[in-house]
């Protein structure tokens, strides 16, 4: 079966500010971990953003699946691995690794995405082009990162907690996949199911790790549901758009965009040193996206000059 991909420039503007959304998310959730455990911070922003998304779900008439096909157990898959199984990984694999070590694993995305998506997603060709592009963008995350990627946090459960990480990629990597394969479905309520599904995955998860959830000061419950609003139901919907209008290897160039707007924000907010690195790893991973996504570009520009 054959599938030209039509990448809009709409599809282009919502990778972007996935990208800067959650480059500024390890900011923000850095701060909620002061005043809650790990998966308690899971918890609360996926049930937040769970509660809003359905709320605009029923708004719009509370429909799922579009037309008479359906596919629940798929669904469920892409559910559970969306958020729940990679939120709770990454929370308990930050504890171990170093931050770098997590930016060249969700970096990995993209190119798990590749060789899944050539066999399992019509329309996406694993080309060497694409797949050269693909090995550029990931080179200059490393070059970004520099030597912290290798360096080792002394953690007696380090190797475990690399693991999840390369997992939570994985994870990140083949729900991306199985929702593109979704049939016809809405996208605000796609995005409240796997939010429900996360909620009641990892609330029972933290109540037997961390017993009932303390009550935090309103600085904690404020990032938390900033955490709930932004990163987690606007950030999710976006995503699940992107999948299903443009394929899950479009999709994965956020993973690229991520590490570089983390990089960013703590240079421009934070006021950390400025890496001499960052120009450099920009200029790859930019030239990287380009000639993954040539063809895309292509079409695109075409389609401005026709208006």
């Amino acid at each position: 079966m054959r599938e030209t991909i039509d990448i809009k420039l709409s599809d282009w503007l919502m990778v972007f500010t996935l990208g800067v959304v959650w480059g500024g998310t390890f900011m923000v959730q850095k701060l909620a971990l002061a005043h809650l455990p790990p998966l308690w911070v899971a918890a609360g922003r996926i049930a937040f953003a769970a509660v809003l998304s359905t709320t605009l779900w029923q708004l719009r008439g509370g429909k799922l699946f579009t037309k008479p096909e359906t596919d629940w157990p798929r669904l469920f898959f892409v559910s559970v691995f969306s958020a729940a199984v990679p939120f709770m990984l990454l929370a308990w694999a930050q504890q171990n690794v170093t931050s770098g070590f997590v930016g060249v694993s969700m970096a990995a995305v993209a190119l798990i995405v590749l060789p899944l998506a050539h066999f399992l997603v019509p329309g996406e060709r694993m080309t060497i082009r694409r797949t050269l592009g693909f090995i550029i963008g990931f080179i200059g995350i490393l070059v970004l990162i520099g030597p912290s990627a290798l360096l080792r946090s002394g953690a007696a459960m380090e190797t475990y907690g690399q693991i999840m990480c390369f997992v939570a990629a994985s994870c990140y990597a083949l729900s991306s996949i199985f929702m593109r394969r979704l049939p016809p479905i809405d996208p605000v309520g796609l995005s409240a199911v796997t939010l429900i599904f996360g909620m009641a995955i990892v609330i029972p998860l933290a109540i037997f790790q961390h017993g009932s959830p303390p009550i935090p000061p309103a600085k904690g419950l404020l990032l938390v549901a900033l955490l709930g609003l932004i990163p987690t139901a606007t950030a999710n919907l976006l995503r699940v758009l992107v999948v299903r209008s443009a394929g899950p290897v479009f999709m994965s160039l956020t993973s690229y965009q991520v590490p570089l707007w983390s990089v960013a924000f703590g240079v421009l907010i934070l006021g950390e040193p400025m890496k001499p690195s960052l120009l450099w790893a920009t200029l790859m991973i930019l030239g990287g996206v380009g000639l993954s996504q040539y063809g895309a570009f292509q079409r695109l520009f075409r389609q401005v000059r026709s208006r």
